[in-house]
């Protein structure tokens, strides 16, 4: 391994926005005040967020994260991850009598209740996304049948219909924006009639972080993305980082971080995919000083204000005043 004095960093640009969206400030919040509210354990339903050290403090302080409602013990508390769930999970739920909290981003909520009503008119569905990830699962699972999954131009020019005439697409929230965009051009070359929706169903926060690289890449030597590798939003940022020609990592924690990976580097950029908490952006700047880097700078972007209301049964007039996010997982404002 090259020893730290080849390695001569100079500065940190940080992307901006980065870390939590609205959907995963919501989810945490969600899992913390039930833990408040009913005490350990409480059931999640896969991981709440796709992030290793978000994972290990819900479960530090009670959190039990399932993938089979069987191992949810009757009477329990359960709540459903950012990530939405099947149909059959659902009714699985309520005719075991759980209490049920529901954690899915309301932004993928709106893609299934796009689904339902579609489905009533008749329609059948390509859904744009990555087999075997659990908004994918949940998505899709909000039917029995007629939504085909289709990962690429291939799979679309494979795909076979009832009735192109009734036909609509949706998209997993946390594609990357210019892939998606190239698939849902062969959609419409192939299916000319299909019906899209009103507005994109990829995120406000998948959109503007992976805007926020494009502007970064070019500005540094290498980019590195703090995300866990389950993260698909996460995935997309650095794969977008290499598209653009600037070498990119990603990291799911500080010590993940390689020496050799900054030989010949002087300027670092910065980013965190939406699952990410900020404690690992501190974390990954202090090693980064400690390679060198004497300045951090943030870049302009896009300052985010969204904020989605807590389900009933866990909101301010319930609980009391209730902190909304730990402070040490709350991205930093400042």
């Amino acid at each position: 391994m090259p020893a730290v004095e080849q390695v001569k960093l100079q500065e940190v640009v940080l992307a901006e926005p980065r870390g939590f969206c609205a959907g995963v400030d919501r989810a945490i919040e969600i899992v913390e005040r039930a833990l408040v509210k009913y005490g350990a354990p409480v059931y999640v339903r896969h991981e709440i967020v796709h992030n290793t050290y978000v994972v290990n403090d819900l479960k530090s302080k009670g959190a039990i994260f399932i993938e089979d409602l069987a191992d949810v013990p009757e009477g329990a508390t359960l709540v459903f991850s950012a990530h939405g769930v099947p149909k059959a999970v659902r009714v699985e739920a309520a005719r075991r009598g759980l209490t049920v909290f529901d954690a899915t981003c309301p932004l993928v909520t709106k893609v299934h209740v796009e689904v339902a009503k579609l489905h009533k008119e008749g329609y059948e569905f390509l859904m744009i996304g990555h087999k075997g990830h659990p908004e994918v699962e949940g998505t899709m699972g909000q039917l029995n049948d007629g939504i085909y999954l289709v990962e690429d131009v291939a799979d679309v020019e494979r795909v076979q219909v009832k009735n192109p005439a009734r036909l609509a697409v949706v998209t997993q929230t946390t594609l990357s924006v210019d892939d998606a965009a190239e698939i849902l051009a062969a959609v419409r070359r192939r299916f000319p009639q299909v019906r899209e929706p009103k507005q994109q169903d990829i995120c406000y926060a998948t959109q503007n972080r992976q805007d926020a690289v494009k502007v970064l890449s070019p500005q540094v030597d290498i980019v590195i993305v703090v995300g866990s590798p389950t993260s698909s939003n996460s995935n997309r940022l650095r794969e977008l980082a290499d598209r653009l020609g600037t070498p990119a990592y990603m990291v799911d924690q500080p010590d993940d971080l390689r020496t050799e990976w900054f030989v010949g580097k002087q300027r670092v950029g910065l980013t965190a995919g939406a699952s990410a908490p900020d404690i690992l952006v501190q974390q990954v700047i202090a090693r980064l000083k400690g390679l060198g880097a004497a300045s951090v700078r943030r870049m302009d972007g896009i300052q985010e204000t969204m904020r989605f209301p807590l389900p009933r049964g866990l909101g301010d007039k319930s609980m009391g005043a209730q902190p909304p996010i730990p402070s040490h997982l709350h991205p930093s404002k400042g």
